[in-house]
């Protein structure tokens, strides 16, 4: 009754903007979660292989379970020899280290 013909022929097909505008609050999102979760996990991921690859012996090291002990041996890319208490030495995969703690002797040339 109150309504015209008018009224309901104005709303046409979505055109391109409107597309545009709707997807921007999405990228919007994505681009946020990159900056605040995506590269700052990228960043600590690449310092603690540094930190791994850069273990030599005596250095005093925090594995993921929770064992302290010096580095006696830093045998292959992949595996070090701990030692947690006096004459009681473990093998401990490199991944498996994570933190630290003291630097150790320099390397023998």
């Amino acid at each position: 009754m109150f309504i015209t013909p008018a009224f309901a022929q104005t709303a046409g097909a979505p055109g391109g903007a409107d597309i545009i505008m709707q997807m921007a609050p999405f990228a919007l999102i994505l681009v946020i979660m990159y900056f605040l979760i995506l590269r700052p996990q990228q960043k600590k991921m690449k310092d603690h292989q540094a930190m791994i690859s850069a273990v030599r012996r005596g250095d005093t090291v925090v594995t993921s379970g929770g064992l302290i002990g010096k580095v006696t041996k830093a045998t292959d890319d992949t595996e070090i020899e701990v030692e947690i208490a006096p004459n009681t030495r473990v093998r401990v995969v490199r991944g498996m280290i994570s933190d630290v703690r003291s630097k150790g002797e320099p390397v023998k040339e």
